[in-house]
């Protein structure tokens, strides 16, 4: 189970035109903001990742403005875990072990990354309607082939609910009102 205290977020290179390419991208970066949102409300360390972005262009203006005044980690490697500023920052951010993952493409830099995670011993869970990639076909590649290798699978309001624990919790109202 998530525990609030040791859950983290990485949110994966959701840049530029492909942002409004991937599949069902309005759905997709909607559930993105509000993933990012209930994260900020409980207090949940959040990373963000930017491809390339010379080429790819920034993170979106949406999910940019949830996020400042964060930094993104820029990244050249599919697997962010190949990059040493990125690594840093996640073992900087103990006490997480458990990392929750949303981004775009499912099937490349979600998949790798969340692979990475995995092999540093990190419990990893894919936030399955925060993901996206051009193709529905590559993004539920990329989910099945994350599962086969341990990662859990998980949604936005599933992944809330098992932190929050019970209504009774100071934040319940505040995550409730992002989701419903």
């Amino acid at each position: 189970m998530l525990e609030k205290d040791t859950t983290g977020l990485i949110v994966v290179d959701i840049q530029g035109k492909l942002a409004r390419l991937v599949h069902d991208s309005e759905f997709f970066i909607s559930h993105c903001e509000k993933l990012i949102k209930a994260a900020q409300t409980l207090a949940l360390p959040i990373i963000y990742l930017e491809q390339s972005p010379d080429k790819l262009g920034s993170t979106i203006e949406e999910v940019h403005s949830l996020l400042a005044p964060l930094e993104p980690i820029e990244k050249f490697t599919f697997n962010a875990c190949e990059n040493t500023k990125f690594i840093e920052t996640v073992q900087a951010k103990s006490p997480v072990t458990s990392w929750l993952v949303c981004g775009i493409e499912a099937h490349i830099c979600v998949y790798q990354t969340a692979r990475g995670l995995l092999d540093l011993g990190y419990d990893v869970h894919l936030v399955s309607d925060c993901i996206s990639s051009r193709t529905l076909v590559n993004k539920q590649l990329g989910i099945t082939a994350l599962q086969n290798k341990g990662v859990t699978i998980t949604g936005l309001e599933m992944c809330l609910y098992e932190l929050m624990k019970d209504c009774r919790a100071p934040e319940f109202r505040s995550v409730l009102s992002l989701i419903r």
